[in-house]
């Protein structure tokens, strides 16, 4: 069990950029979660008023906890009354959450010096038990570009500025740092908390590789929005660092004009294979299959299995089998002999052949084949992919088991309530 230091007599002030992370507790002690954001009212008159935090639980869920269910907050613990509600937290339309949409905000400073950039927001409590937002560390334009971060740093009454409830131009340097070292799937659940205009921000904001990888997990719509506010050229780099099957997805999703554009502005070799992808019907295996599983010739090693498998970018569940085939090695390649699966593979010495531990018995699919075969294959066997080849045996990609169940799942399922409750977190209703 975790305990909190104790604090009988928490700061007036407290600094939202350094109270997240910071874990909370219940009332005798164990961690229910971390700060992840706070949530705040920007009226038209007077201080915004701060209404609750945004707390990350277990399985990455993020819960609303009022503040009046807060008895104490700092940046070292933030302790509440006990009562969590599990719900899944969703943003209201007059609701601002400071990490996500205040930092980086551009203001203009009432005594005509110019604008400055929010790098911090300051939230003390009243003698009421409300806490308002008072003060701002903001850091001044310079007016010379590239030297943002160098302006000069203060803080201000929010009263002392224009422009907080949005309006202008606004960075992602602040809420970034906060999705460094999150995984792809986290940082979606987070883009998809943020309004349609901060989502769009945050995401131009992010590189092509992260941004590819993100739009891997979004629904539908939210990354149609994403791509379609892209310049072209931007759009196309980032579909052609996706795995082609799920840039064949997205691109079936594009009006026409729009994904002949980004087709005609992609790699060649890139384009081809989502081309070719988009022949096949969504839910069978050419639908559903990505053309670029680890491909390898009989005479390579198992060092050589291995390190490919190592790779970055390939998912853990096409990492575990190694498909075996005559020259050549792109898809379409030669004819399939077989598999490796990479289990075997880690119990044989480095220098064993793969055309000596060859699985033929693995059947491979049609690209036509539908989606309920795929299904009862990969379970009946315990599969984490599927070879897909054309009549005359050569292997045209592979069909991973993360890829069906994307498919056998609801449209929402990314959006949907977790199903499991916990007695320990049982919390008052946002708001």
């Amino acid at each position: 069990m975790s305990t909190p230091p104790a604090r009988p007599n928490p700061p007036s002030r407290v600094y939202v950029a350094r109270l997240a992370g910071t874990a909370v507790f219940d009332p005798l002690g164990d961690q229910v979660g971390r700060v992840h954001d706070v949530v705040v009212l920007i009226r038209l008159k007077g201080a915004p008023r701060a209404v609750g935090l945004v707390v990350e639980v277990a399985s990455k869920r993020r819960v609303f906890v009022p503040l009046t269910r807060v008895t104490s907050i700092d940046a070292g613990a933030v302790i509440t009354t006990g009562l969590v509600n599990i719900r899944r937290f969703q943003r209201r339309a007059t609701e601002t959450l400071v990490v996500a949409e205040l930092l980086d905000r551009t203001v203009t400073l009432r005594d005509g010096s110019g604008t400055a950039v929010i790098e911090d927001v300051a939230l003390e409590q009243r003698r009421t038990g409300d806490w308002m937002i008072t003060k701002l560390f903001v850091r001044r334009h310079t007016g010379r570009t590239g030297l943002l971060r160098r302006g000069e740093a203060f803080v201000v009454d929010v009263e002392e500025v224009t422009g907080l409830a949005g309006g202008r131009a606004q960075g992602a340097t602040a809420l970034l740092a906060t999705l460094e070292g999150l995984k792809p799937a986290d940082i979606a659940d987070v883009l998809r908390d943020l309004p349609d205009v901060r989502r769009l921000e945050v995401a131009s904001e992010l590189d092509d590789e992260r941004l590819a990888d993100v739009l891997e997990e979004l629904g539908e719509e939210d990354r149609v929005a994403i791509v379609s506010a892209l310049d072209v050229e931007r759009a196309a780099d980032v579909l052609d660092a996706m795995e082609p099957d799920d840039a064949a997805d997205l691109v079936s999703e594009l009006p026409s004009d729009k994904a002949r554009d980004l087709l005609d502005r992609m790699e060649p070799e890139e384009a081809e294979d989502v081309r070719r992808l988009l022949a096949y019907d969504e839910h069978t295996a050419g639908g559903l299959m990505t053309t670029e599983p680890l491909v390898l010739p009989p005479e390579a090693s198992v060092a050589n299995a291995l390190a490919h498998a190592r790779r970055t970018d390939v998912t853990p569940a096409l990492a575990a089998m190694i498909f075996v085939v005559r020259p050549p090695l792109e898809t379409p390649t030669g004819k399939l002999l077989g598999v490796v699966h990479l289990q075997r593979a880690l119990r044989e010495p480095p220098h064993t052949m793969l055309g000596t531990m060859l699985d033929k018995d693995v059947e491979a699919v049609l690209p036509e084949d539908p989606i309920g075969k795929l299904t009862r294959l990969l379970a009946t066997y315990n599969l984490t992919a599927l070879p897909v080849v054309d009549a005359g045996g050569r292997l045209l990609g592979a069909v991973s088991v993360d890829d069906v169940l994307d498919h056998l799942l609801p449209d929402d399922w990314r959006d949907a309530e977790d199903e499991v409750t916990d007695e320990a977190m049982t919390r008052t209703a946002h708001g």
